[in-house]
């Protein structure tokens, strides 16, 4: 009997570690394109800290993003329990949030110069001469990226949440809090690496051979490129998966998405290559739209609020 029970037991734990482990794929799917964003942004919060503290101030900005999801995930399983029914609407303003975001850096890239002001931030780091005013930028800007963490661990976790709604409790805790360490476990190594790229270049450029010479060159040159990469990746990301997260939440324009996404499949040649990305592009469209008209309600906003001020 007792054999027998042990059985059972391990058998259960086995079940439900192969459910978590299922769930938790799926919920890693689902919150790539946030994660892309994230890398991105964090990546470049580490502009004009010295060489020599980057690491230090990504590790803070890690450890602030462990606290951020210690409130984060609680929060969420207490809404599972006491208001499921708000898992859809919180899905919703993240996705539309993401959205505008994502328009927010196009308006700025595009109608405000941002390479120009992160220019200007770097030359501004580097006429910090005291410690103290040092120690004071670097609190800055650990505490913009933490703002900014927060922000981006909210949509994740709602992502993730919302993916294993179904779910038993017990289950969602394990899906959350894998997620929740994954997440930030990756991302900040992931950003620990980018930032110490020029590092290593420089490293190998001073080693004797001339392969290592050759590949520390390369790095140095494509670290840069790689940096604007991810910037382009986490905007793209934001529409994809802001749209999508709007699209499934409204049904007629989920299944119009869908009817859409069909019609290639009609023209021979054409259909294989063009109907797995319709839904994506479709997705990508319907969230930049959302997202251009959010800001100019917002950009609306301030303008009266500034005028009124006057």
């Amino acid at each position: 009997m007792a054999a027998g029970s042990l059985l059972t037991l391990l058998d259960d734990i086995a079940t439900l570690l192969d459910d978590v482990s299922l769930m938790t794929k799926v919920a890693a799917k689902k919150t790539a394109g946030v994660l892309g964003d994230d890398l991105a942004l964090n990546a470049q919060q580490v502009t004009g800290v010295r060489a020599n503290r980057e690491l230090p101030v990504v590790w803070a900005v890690a450890k602030g993003s462990l606290r951020n999801k210690l409130i984060l995930v609680p929060a969420a399983l207490l809404i599972s329990v006491i208001a499921p029914w708000l898992i859809t609407p919180l899905l919703m303003v993240g996705g539309t949030f993401l959205c505008y975001e994502g328009a927010e850096k196009l308006a700025h890239k595009f109608l405000h110069g941002g390479a120009e002001a992160s220019k200007q931030d770097v030359r501004a780091a580097a006429q910090l001469k005291s410690k103290e005013e040092r120690l004071a930028f670097e609190k800055d800007k650990i505490k913009g990226a933490v703002r900014t963490d927060f922000i981006l661990s909210a949509e994740i976790i709602a992502i993730t949440l919302g993916s294993v709604a179904s779910a038993s409790f017990m289950q969602q805790v394990a899906v959350l809090a894998i997620i929740a360490v994954a997440i930030t476990a990756v991302v900040y190594g992931l950003v620990a690496g980018i930032v110490k790229l020029d590092d290593l270049g420089v490293y190998l450029t001073e080693r004797a051979t001339q392969f290592a010479q050759a590949t520390g060159r390369a790095i140095l040159w494509a670290a840069p490129y790689l940096m604007k990469l991810l910037s382009i990746v986490g905007t793209i990301a934001m529409f994809l998966v802001g749209g999508g997260i709007l699209t499934h939440g409204i049904p007629f324009i989920h299944h119009g998405i869908e009817d859409i996404a069909e019609v290639p499949g009609d023209i021979p040649g054409v259909g294989a290559i063009v109907q797995p990305l319709a839904p994506m592009l479709l997705n990508f469209g319907f969230g930049l739209l959302v997202g251009a008209l959010v800001l100019g309600v917002v950009l609306l906003i301030k303008k009266l609020r500034s005028g009124g001020g006057h």
